[in-house]
């Protein structure tokens, strides 16, 4: 009988264990994007919408490169675009603004789920190359955000010539 209890409190343990590494796992992933990239604390400004158990990255983004430019284009569906605030900072650029509620009339314990969230946001990503900062134009249609960050000189490649002698 005491065998049987020692097998069943090493089953419980190592469930245990693994609930508490899961947990673990999910609070990495949670601020892995979250921050400034300083490393901890990661201040609350800096995570995007909090529904539900965890934050998630938003706008949704894709990253895109070619030789003369990179093509930043985000998903940001109802937001007014005199909201959005874009802004360079050496490798970094840095998209912020606020989604409205999309209907304030109804309650909130009304909802049996809600996950078109609403709020501020900012979101910062480093981009693979040096930019123009200068040349940077950002387009708003159909709820997609077009950021094209034209390439620096000094960042596009450079064909040479060969002298044959």
């Amino acid at each position: 009988m005491r065998k049987g209890v020692c097998q069943m409190f090493r089953t419980w343990n190592w469930n245990a264990l693994n609930e508490i590494d899961a947990i673990r796992r999910e609070i990495d992933r949670v601020f892995e994007g979250a921050g400034t990239g300083t490393g901890w604390p990661v201040p609350f400004s800096r995570i995007s919408f909090l529904p539900g158990r965890s934050a998630r990255a938003y706008p949704l983004m894709n990253l895109r490169e070619d030789e003369k430019a990179i093509t930043l284009e985000c998903l940001a569906p109802g937001i007014d675009p005199k909201s959005l605030n874009v802004s360079i900072l050496k490798d970094q650029i840095t998209i912020s603004g606020e989604k409205p509620i999309a209907n304030d009339a109804v309650k909130p314990e009304a909802y049996h789920r809600n996950e078109r969230a609403a709020g501020r946001f900012v979101r910062a990503m480093t981009l693979p190359a040096e930019v123009d900062s200068d040349q940077v134009r950002a387009d708003y249609k159909r709820g997609i955000l077009t950021v094209t960050l034209p390439k620096a000189p000094s960042a596009q490649p450079r064909q040479l010539t060969i002298n044959v002698q």
